[in-house]
């Protein structure tokens, strides 16, 4: 497979391999592009939980950015796991000093699988000012979108609701995610200025959804990276995690980890 793509990830590490960093580097690989990172955190966790968090200091997280971005550069740059304001504050720092043409996908990660807290929650104005209105996409899940958007969610409507009030705070795009919703389909909202797509699916049943939410964002930058239109990269990479899903290998005693070695037709 040619490689095309250059993606940074700027995000954390899951020592059980099935989220963070290393979700996001198997996903940028396995749709064909070339991924980079500056890791944010290392955790130590599994399929049950995080048990602890190592963050790493603000000024090496720079130092990562700044010599993949001065050497290898990026075509798109995506955001997991920034855990306080002083890390989303040297992340927008580097983007606005060294990538400043280049779009970035966030994924505002708040809280774990099994409802661990993963941002110092006197960040969340931080994050709303400085990073979202830097973002070409944000993809927060249906927890995420009511802690940003002050909304409640229970249905595809009020998601869709959500995605418009969150489409104010300044990102060209949002792609709020149904997947925590009832019901046996899953509705995905892609709004922006112009418009609006809605993304529908059976529900993928069983326990391996663990990282969906990295695998998600780092199959969208992918797509980005690699010249697709964002609708096109959307699509793709709820695709692909459809694919890994049920495909998963079954590891683990708790949210197992996806499948992220397949591949999905390159869509261009």
């Amino acid at each position: 497979m040619t490689t095309s793509g250059r993606v940074l990830i700027v995000a954390g590490s899951d020592s059980g391999g099935g989220a963070g960093i290393q979700a996001d580097l198997k996903t940028v690989t396995a749709l064909g592009g070339y991924a980079a990172t500056a890791i944010t955190a290392l955790t130590a966790q599994n399929t049950q939980g995080v048990f602890g968090i190592v963050g790493v200091e603000p000024a090496f997280i720079a130092l990562q950015m700044q010599w993949v971005l001065e050497d290898i550069g990026a075509d798109c740059i995506k955001t997991g796991m920034l855990h306080n304001a002083a890390v989303i504050e040297t992340v927008v720092e580097v983007l606005d000093r060294s990538a400043a043409d280049v779009p970035v996908v966030v994924d505002p990660v708040m809280y774990a699988k099994g409802g661990d807290c993963l941002l110092d929650p006197a960040a969340r104005d931080t994050l709303i000012q400085r990073l979202l209105p830097r973002a070409a996409v944000i993809t927060p899940n249906v927890r995420e979108a009511e802690a940003l958007s002050g909304l409640s969610i229970g249905n595809a409507d009020d998601l869709a609701a959500a995605a418009r009030r969150l489409l104010e705070l300044g990102p060209a795009a949002v792609l709020a995610k149904g997947g925590h919703l009832a019901g046996e389909t899953v509705i995905d909202w892609l709004v922006w200025r112009e418009g609006a797509k809605a993304f529908a699916a059976p529900r993928s049943m069983g326990r391996n959804t663990h990282g969906t939410g990295c695998t998600l964002a780092s199959a969208i930058a992918a797509g980005l990276a690699q010249g697709l239109p964002l609708s096109v990269a959307v699509e793709r990479a709820l695709a692909y995690v459809r694919e890994a899903i049920r495909t998963a290998p079954g590891l683990g005693k708790g949210c197992g980890p996806l499948n992220h070695g397949h591949t999905v037709h390159p869509w261009r």
